[in-house]
């Protein structure tokens, strides 16, 4: 007898080898199983050293009878009182098993007992499992199964391998040998009762470090399975409870934490989000509840989803140049015809922002510092920056991006070069569907991809020179598998109708260096609205406004931690990326001095000219969040530390408090007050009665006074309220203008409509003169108008005149708006 352990068991009389077969109801195939294991082990495995272990199952037939029956010791029976599964059964089998190693097959014997010498072989070699395997090079199929049960069975292990047992291909394959003790252990520590009961013993075994390994063996289905169809949804249910327990309670909390953060900051509208406005949006609200309603029309009404013209009617919208965020609108569509956009804006914007905060906590605490503390602080400020708050108003293309961790720790195993085709295939995936959700955080992503990853280079060559090769082959193939899945939207979004070339972006669309250092208006402690409504162009797009404390702290972290290579890279990316949001030039705080902005080099690039260049200071978000992780995670008290890219660290209890107290100072400035949110205007009973109806028909436009506009698009409420049933002139999309086809906010203007909204701002009536009552009819005649509504507003008196004396005709008071038939005949 050979290998640790072996004296012992010699000493005690107890055998080498115990083969534990879970029964129930066998008593047709027992028979053969045994004789077939006793024949084998009697011949060639230590002259007898041996038990068979026979755990019934509370089988109903002579199951029992036949173990009993049999005149040999070596075969041994422990039963149960009542039928509970093959889990509960392997649990007692192993238990009153006394082998060395322990071999644990299934009745039918589907692997043949010879093939034991295969799985001894891997033992003794070091490993403390051997995994019989149908999936790995070498397996040999016999008599395969029925197609829908391998079938079944290839989704089973797919999902096993991705949520609870990585690596291993097949867990189901009923022929295991282990190290006696350890097998021992592992199902003594196990609650499943039932098929899953495989999963769970290797999940243990994982997670305690013991080395297993899968063996190929020949296999050969056998008629006569217990597996029925619903033991599917038990397996399924039971590898759920394992993956579930699996997960540390801290990480439950640090996903509770960032929803119950979400639901704070959106306290105002997520619990009446149908009557409830966030102010701060400014048009936004009304234009992203139409994106959600249009896409679900037009997925229930199996329209193009890249197109409408419900809005800028006659010509339409090109949605796919729009941020529709089809990936989220369309597999929604249910939730919005049931419970409305309202209702489907507010959960994608609470739970997004919840959800993308649990993926950079996974990002971090998978390869920065395991610490959970730290890892949650950090994901918090990836996802709860002042540049995210902002965004939180009303861009949840800008909310939602979970993806974008997935993205960087795909990008990360292909480095590895591990599973290169396998991983490259998956990033690409990932990629297409976050052209669904938003091209432009998608673009910022890998941005600030490349700039950690040129940083990293430079600090890292050695490591870089290893992982460039599997890298760009894994992105080729990424690139292969995206650009099929993607290349018809992008065609339609820049070449199909109403797509636009490029498009013009507020003059202030950069930062300044002030904003950089500045707070944002929704701090809570900090907030300055006035200084922030300086420094940015709207309370959407305060892309900056870390604070100067965040920047002391970045720069503290970095001179203290210069050693690291990591450190350095994430520095790097965060300055770099600073920079770069500044714009085409900047000019330095109380100076005159302007001096080119790095921006300049990509600014008239293609892609990158549509890009608001502010916006590129969101990629500091994350770097500084794992910057303050690896910080944090040096400053509590100390653990022994297993990041391969941090590592250990002395420091006093001074330092210690010092450094937390420099942490706290930091991020209190930055912890943002809830959003605000008002009363939502009420829907005019002219449209919320169905009144329109008899104004607008078919291949007609209802024309409010003014027409929406990026100025006023409550009009696109009105619609989405009405259901959609009537289309707008004008609306609050991106479209273009001109023979050059220039991306516009809005309609392309006409006399008409610019004569209107002039009114709107002024309040003064134009003298209106034959000349421009003819170009106000070519406009309603383009425009196909069934009917002019004009609602209660600023103005509306002005509004009134003008158009009383464009169309020559008075107003009638219909249901709460000032309405001009405009239909033939009338």
């Amino acid at each position: 007898m050979s290998g640790e352990g072996g004296p012992r068991h010699e000493e005690q009389g107890l055998p080498d080898l115990s083969v534990v077969i879970p029964a129930y109801n066998e008593e047709h195939r027992l028979t053969h199983t045994l004789d077939a294991i006793a024949d084998h082990l009697g011949d060639g495995d230590s002259g007898g050293d041996w038990e068979i272990v026979i755990a019934d199952d509370g089988s109903t037939d002579a199951t029992r009878a036949l173990v009993t029956d049999r005149d040999d010791p070596r075969i041994r029976l422990v039963t149960s009182p009542r039928n509970r599964g093959k889990g509960h059964a392997l649990r007692l089998g192993v238990a009153a098993s006394r082998g060395r190693r322990v071999l644990v097959t299934d009745a039918d014997l589907a692997t043949p007992i010879e093939e034991l010498e295969r799985l001894d072989k891997a033992l003794s070699e070091g490993n403390s499992a051997a995994i019989g395997s149908r999936s790995v090079p070498g397996a040999t199929i016999g008599d395969r199964q029925h197609r829908i049960r391998e079938l079944l069975g290839r989704a089973g292990n797919m999902l096993i391998r991705r949520t609870v047992v990585p690596g291993v291909r097949d867990t189901q394959c009923g022929f295991k040998l282990f190290d006696g003790d350890l097998a021992r252990e592992a199902y003594a520590a196990s609650r499943v009762n039932g098929w899953g009961i495989d999963v769970e013993v290797l999940r243990h075994l994982q997670r305690t470090g013991v080395p297993l390994v899968e063996v190929p063996v020949r296999w050969s289905h056998r008629p006569g399975s217990k597996v029925g169809p619903l033991d599917y949804v038990r397996v399924l249910t039971e590898i759920t409870r394992i993956a579930l327990r699996s997960v540390r309670p801290a990480d439950l909390y640090a996903a509770l934490l960032f929803l119950l953060m979400s639901v704070a900051l959106y306290s105002g509208r997520v619990f009446d989000p149908a009557h409830r406005y966030l102010p701060d949006s400014l048009r936004d609200q009304n234009q992203w509840e139409w994106f959600f309603a249009v896409t679900a029309d037009n997925v229930a009404h199996f329209r193009n989803p890249l197109f409408t013209d419900l809005q800028g009617f006659p010509d339409g919208v090109n949605l796919m140049a729009n941020t529709v965020m089809l990936g989220m609108s369309v597999p929604l569509t249910p939730l919005t015809l049931l419970a409305g956009p309202a209702v489907t804006l507010s959960l994608v914007m609470t739970l997004g922002l919840a959800a993308t905060a649990a993926a950079w906590y996974w990002l971090i605490v998978k390869y920065v510092a395991h610490g959970r503390i730290a890892a949650f602080l950090g994901a918090a400020l990836a996802a709860f920056a002042p540049p995210m708050v902002s965004h939180a108003h009303a861009h949840p293309n800008f909310v939602v991006l979970f993806m974008i961790p997935l993205i960087i720790d795909r990008a990360l195993r292909l480095c590895t070069g591990t599973r290169v085709v396998r991983d490259g295939v998956v990033l690409g995936l990932m990629a297409a569907y976050q052209v669904f959700l938003g091209e432009e955080p998608l673009l910022l992503a890998a941005l600030g991809m490349l700039l950690f990853a040129a940083a990293y280079a430079v600090v890292r060559p050695d490591t870089a020179r290893a992982a460039w090769r599997p890298l760009l082959r894994g992105l080729l193939i990424g690139a292969s598998v995206c650009l099929p899945l993607i290349v018809y939207p992008l065609v339609w979004q820049f070449a199909g109708p109403q797509s636009y070339t490029d498009i013009e972006h507020n003059p202030r669309s950069f930062n300044s260096p002030l904003a950089l250092l500045s707070f944002a208006e929704r701090s809570w402690l900090a907030g300055d609205a006035e200084r922030a409504n300086a420094l940015a162009f709207n309370t959407t797009e305060q892309n900056a406004f870390y604070g100067w404390p965040l920047a002391l702290l970045a720069f503290a972290i970095l001179v203290r931690l210069w050693r690291r290579p990591l450190v350095k890279a994430l520095a790097f990316t965060a300055v770099a990326a600073a920079f770069l949001s500044l714009g085409r030039e900047f000019r330095i705080p109380l100076t005159g001095v302007t001096l080119p902005g790095p921006w300049a080099l990509l600014a008239d690039k293609p892609l990158f000219e549509a890009v608001i260049e502010s916006r590129v200071a969101m990629i500091c978000a994350p770097a500084l969040g794992m910057l303050l992780t690896i910080a944090v995670d040096r400053l509590l008290p100390a653990r022994p530390q297993t990041s391969p890219l941090t590592g250990p660290l002395t420091i006093s209890l001074t330092s210690r408090y010092v450094g937390l107290l420099g942490v706290a100072l930091a991020l209190l400035p930055l912890i943002p007050a809830p959003l605000r949110a008002v009363d939502r205007v009420d829907v005019p009973a002219f449209i919320a009665d169905g009144t329109w109806k008899s104004y607008a028909g078919e291949g007609e436009s209802l024309v409010p006074v003014p027409l929406p506009d990026p100025g006023d698009a409550e009009a696109l409420h009105w619609q989405t309220e009405a259901g959609l049933g009537f289309r707008l002139a004008g609306g609050y999309f991106n479209g273009p203008y001109g023979e050059e086809r220039t991306g516009i906010y809005g309609a392309e203007p006409r006399f008409t409509s610019n004569l209107l909204r002039d009114v709107r701002n002024s309040g003064d009536v134009p003298p209106v003169n034959q000349s421009w009552r003819e170009q106000a009819r070519v406009d309603l005649a383009y425009w196909r108008a069934g009917v002019l509504v004009l609602a209660p507003q600023p103005n509306d008196g002005a509004l009134r005149e003008t158009v009383e004396k464009l169309v020559g005709a008075p107003g009638k008071w219909v249901d709460g708006v000032w309405v001009w038939d405009l239909r033939k005949g009338s």
